[in-house]
């Protein structure tokens, strides 16, 4: 979320992502009790925020950018990440 490239942008701006969504932190009661929403961050930073419905898999990929959803993703991030790396 924070990490800048070195023309100052950060690295998300204008990148497809996914995270853990405003409504999974309402859902699991965390909205209060995190510093920020991730969702509503990452837009911030400029990005194009995906999201799929609660607890559902969703992986993105833009470029070598690859980011999930939520715990239901990890699979598909892991394979995701793998195929990018086959690309080399």
């Amino acid at each position: 979320m924070n990490v800048t490239l070195s023309n100052g942008n950060y690295l998300v701006d204008g990148k497809k992502v996914n995270a853990f969504t405003n409504e999974e932190e309402v859902a699991v009661k965390l909205d209060k009790v995190v510093p920020f929403l991730l969702e509503e961050k990452l837009k911030e930073r400029g990005a194009l925020f995906e999201k799929s419905g609660l607890w559902q898999p969703h992986v993105t990929v833009d470029q070598r950018l690859v980011t999930g959803q939520n715990p239901q993703s990890a699979k598909g991030v892991g394979e995701a990440v793998l195929a990018e790396l086959e690309k080399q």
